[in-house]
Order: C-alpha cells, then structure tokens, then sequence
C-alpha cells in the first residue's frame, strides 16, 4: 500500500499526508470523423565515412551530410533508449549491452556507467528535478541511480534496485514528484516512492503486455494500456480502476494498444494500435470520443505526441501520430480534422514536442536512419539530421530543446541541433 504521496502541489510529504495525492481533472469535446490513408515506400541505407559515422542516404536519394554536432559510441550493440536531463547537458542512455551510461552531451565524456542489469536496457529516464535518474530492463530490474552533493552533475552514486516487473516495458517519472511508473509484460504496473524504493502500488487489471502508459500531465491520474487492446484509467491511491475500455465496448484494436499521450490539460488521451487505428478518449467521460483515420490499414502507429501550437496548453490540442507506414500526421483534436502529413522513407519510431517559446516544432526520428524538425503548424521541414547507420530507436529533447539525442541501432547516440544554424 501507500506510504509517501504528494500535496495538491505535486510536491512529495510525509507519509501521514499521502492521501492528498491526485484529484480529478476537467472536461472534453466530442467529435468523431474519419479520413483515407496511402502506405509510403521504404529506404534506409547509408555511405561509409571516415570514422564509421559519415554521409547517408534518405528520401529520394538524397544525400544527408553526417551533421551531428557529437557522436557517443560506447554501447556495445543497439542503443534502445536516451533521455535527457532537465536542465544540464547530460544524457542517460541504455542498450543491448546490459549497460547504461550518464554523459555530457557537449564532449562525450561519461559521468558513470550504470550496471546491475543482466539483460537489454531498454528504459532510461531522468526524475523531474534531474536529482535521479532510472533504467528499466527486460531482466525486470529498475535500477535508481542519483547525484551526489550539489557542487556539479558529473557525481552521480547508485541508490537502489526496484523489483516486481517480469520486464519492463517502459518507465515513467511523476510530473512533479519522485515517484516512479513502469510497465511490465506480466500485464503489472508499478508504482514507488523514491528515494525510499518503497512500493506504492501494483495495478493488475489488464491481460497483456502493458506496452505503453502516462501519468497525466497534471499528475493526479495514470493512464496504462497493453497487447489486448485495453486501456486503463487510475487513480494511484487506489487498484481499483476509474474505468476501462477494451476492444469491445471502445473500438481499440483487438491486436493490441502501441502508444499513447495525453493532452495537456489532462482531459484527452490519443492512444495508436497496432492495425494504424487512433482513437480519442476523452478522460473525463471514460469513452472514445474520436476515430482518426489517417495511417495505412495493418501499420502499427510507433508514437503519439501532443503539440501545443499556441504556447498556452489549453484546449483538446493537436496531437502528432507517427507510424511503420512512414508518416506522422499532425491533427487538430478541436475539429477531427488531418492538418498535415510529415513523410520518412521507413516507420517512425519517436516524436518529441518542442517546449515553449517554440513548442510548435517537432522533430520525429525513423528507421529510415534519420530525424526530423518540422515546423507543426505547416507541416514545413526545418532540418534534417543525418549520421545515423541504421534505424533510430529512441530520441529526447534536451537543453530546453535547442538539442536532440538519438539512440541507433548502429550503436550510436548523436547530437543534432533542431534548428538551422541562423535561427539559434
């Protein structure tokens, strides 16, 4: 059971005060039109430079200069995950060697290599106010590391070790708080306090892989949803659900729930399948409110991504859809409607959104071996960053966005810049 929490403020208390954790959000909207979709073409390969790291083709044969402004190449095999720290320029990132690393995202120096795990790191995340970060892997370890002392970033001493999940399939800090999420392919979800390592919650209500899953921006509520096609709406003082949607009373794909976000006023979740359905679910109502119809029949949508184009967060918002048919599309939630098609010659796998003042660019990394900054409101292309040997698999924003950090199956992370040069 529960033993620390937040107040209203999202700020962690003592035990006594947990209950006031999360408390119900606002309204939504209700709107539900279709429309077509065309499958894109594929391609993805690459010129050997001189250091393992040079030119590359993407769309239309174009050439895409290797323009990373750092390279990190020391994973030992395909880096699955990167995020960024909140504030410094340090990244976390985990891969196919069992092994994580903290490192300056400026030099490529590493602050501390993260061990313990016994299998693929697949999850890496940086709590709110980047005092700690986790790794999630599919040996079911979370493992807790945090800074020492308040003189720099560069120490960084391991915490403790989480247990529960079978594998863990993602990791999410709370908005405000240390408290940690993650989901389990053992139909589980976790829920610790930090830095205690205390278990708050385990939430068993699903019947698949929990594949996907958010806190609400606002941080009262968790939305989680898995491989069966359910998605689950919580309260975290409780196991009980609020409610739950399954591909019979709500439309999802029987095949399977792939990615989700949530608007930021909490009131909406967008959630993909694996067959390229979206749905809109209005979080209040606790039913589907909207069907977007714009990827290609049998393509799994890889990422959902919400952007704010008005720089004040309210209203349903425009979300970003990407998937294996190549294209993200941008959809304005207020109308239903398509606004734009963003197009990569292979699957998108990652969308991240700009925070404000320029919360409307996007940059969405693909298997095609590239990422992209478009401008959302448009659809216009800023730049293109190339350097990449093989698919991006993960992507974070750091340094209030004016960077991107991938992760590569090459082995690699990279460091873009997500403007062109004259707008920095």
């Amino acid at each position: 059971m529960v033993s620390q929490r937040v107040d209203d403020d999202g700020d962690y208390i003592d035990e006594d005060e947990a209950n006031e954790l999360f408390i119900d959000s606002g309204d939504v909207l209700a709107e539900v039109p279709d429309d077509g979709d065309h499958p894109m073409d594929e391609e993805d390969e690459e010129d050997e430079g001189a250091d393992g790291l040079g030119d590359l083709r993407s769309s239309d044969n174009v050439e895409v200069k290797d323009n990373s402004v750092q390279h990190f190449p020391n994973h030992n095999g395909s880096v699955f995950a990167v995020s960024c720290h909140p504030t410094e320029p340090l990244a976390a990132s985990g891969g196919e060697d069992d092994v994580g690393y903290i490192w300056d995202i400026t030099d490529g120096e590493v602050f501390v290599k993260l061990t313990g795990h016994t299998d693929s790191v697949t999850s890496t995340a940086f709590s709110a106010d980047g005092e700690m970060v986790a790794t999630g892997g599919m040996d079911g370890r979370v493992r807790i590391w945090r800074r020492v002392g308040r003189e720099n970033y560069r120490l960084w001493e391991f915490l403790t070790e989480l247990q529960g999940p079978d594998e863990v399939m993602w990791i999410r800090w709370h908005p405000r708080g240390a408290v940690l999420l993650a989901g389990s392919n053992d139909t589980t979800v976790w829920l610790w306090q930090l830095p205690s390592g205390n278990t708050m919650q385990v939430f068993a209500g699903h019947t698949g892989a929990v594949q996907c899953g958010e806190f609400t921006p606002d941080g009262k509520r968790i939305v989680t949803a898995c491989a069966d096609g359910t998605l689950i709406f919580w309260d975290p003082r409780s196991p009980t659900p609020i409610f739950k949607l399954t591909p019979e009373d709500a439309r999802f794909d029987t095949e399977g729930i792939t990615s989700l976000a949530v608007n930021q006023s909490s009131t909406l979740a967008v959630v993909g399948g694996t067959t390229g359905s979206v749905r809109v679910v209005s979080l209040s109502k606790g039913e589907v409110v909207g069907a977007l119809g714009g990827h290609s029949e049998g393509e799994s949508i890889e990422a959902v991504q919400f952007v704010d184009l008005t720089g004040v967060g309210s209203g349903p918002g425009v979300v970003v859809t990407g998937g294996t048919d190549g294209k993200a599309c941008i959809w304005d939630l207020s109308t239903m409607r398509l606004r734009a098609t963003l197009d990569h010659q292979d699957s998108v796998t990652s969308l991240l959104a700009h925070p404000s003042p320029k919360s409307y660019l996007v940059v969405s990394g693909s298997a095609d071996s590239t990422l992209r900054t478009w401008d959302a409101r448009t659809g216009t292309l800023v730049k293109e960053h190339g350097g990449h040997h093989g698919p991006v698999l993960g992507a974070a924003l750091g340094l209030e966005g004016s960077v991107v950090v991938s992760a590569g199956d090459d082995g690699a992370c990279l460091v873009f810049t997500t403007e062109v040069a004259d707008e920095l």
